[in-house]
């Protein structure tokens, strides 16, 4: 099967090792990517949670539940064709990090980021030799070449279903540091959400809660959330 039915037409949906992996089975019929290739994936918990997402679907066939598929595809479709590329988009983030671009006022928010954001960058130091400074304002200030060389070795160093979560762990973010802790457990995944929203949760406190932004805030957390769990079945 190639791109996405419209509708659901099998009975039965399994799973199996397969040649390079493991894969997911329509009425005995492999299913492939969007771009024809085998949907071939690394471990069994991905494959059968991938059946799983197939096996939910009734009447018309929706692709937003069905994140580990999505994911899957992302890896083999996109990543593993540019996998370097990929790499190096992700590892410049390292450059502007979130965590290293601080507020000059008031002091209570200054005080705060300070609080979530100076763990997550000492972290980084000692578990990642890549010790990042934080400055003051948004005016671009370069950091160390040789951090960013390490933590550039440490992204390159994923495989494609990897860095495929690693994608969105660091763009829903905007931090490497929160991609990388997410990636070795340095806390709870719902923590390192927050400490990615601490600027947003100071605006709320100060003029309310903005629905609109809240639905918003609502998906990427899933996504956050989905791709942390992608990036651990990839793993396992």
């Amino acid at each position: 099967m190639s791109g996405w039915a419209k509708k659901r037409f099998w009975k039965e949906t399994s799973w199996q090792a397969v040649d390079g992996g493991f894969g997911v089975f329509l009425d005995g019929r492999a299913v492939k990517t969007p771009a024809k290739a085998a949907l071939v994936v690394p471990t069994e918990a991905m494959a059968q949670a991938m059946a799983a997402e197939w096996e939910a679907q009734e009447g018309e066939i929706d692709p937003t539940t069905m994140p580990v598929t999505r994911a899957a595809n992302a890896a083999i479709d996109k990543v593993a064709v540019q996998h370097a590329e990929v790499a190096d988009m992700l590892a410049e983030y390292g450059g502007s990090d979130l965590l290293c671009y601080r507020a000059t006022s008031p002091a209570e928010l200054i005080a705060r980021q300070a609080e979530a954001w100076d763990p997550l960058l000492l972290w980084a130091a000692e578990e990642l030799g890549a010790q990042l400074t934080s400055v003051a304002g948004v005016m671009f200030q370069p950091q160390d070449e040789g951090a960013l060389e390490l933590l550039r070795q440490e992204v390159h160093g994923f495989d494609n279903f990897e860095l495929a979560a690693f994608h969105d762990l660091v763009g829903i973010s905007g931090s490497l540091i929160l991609g990388f802790a997410a990636a070795r457990d340095f806390m709870d995944i719902d923590a390192l959400w927050e400490l990615s929203r601490v600027d947003e949760r100071w605006q709320e406190e100060q003029w309310g809660r903005d629905e609109e932004a809240a639905v918003e805030a609502g998906k990427k957390f899933e996504a956050f959330t989905n791709a942390y769990a992608f990036f651990k079945m990839a793993k396992t």
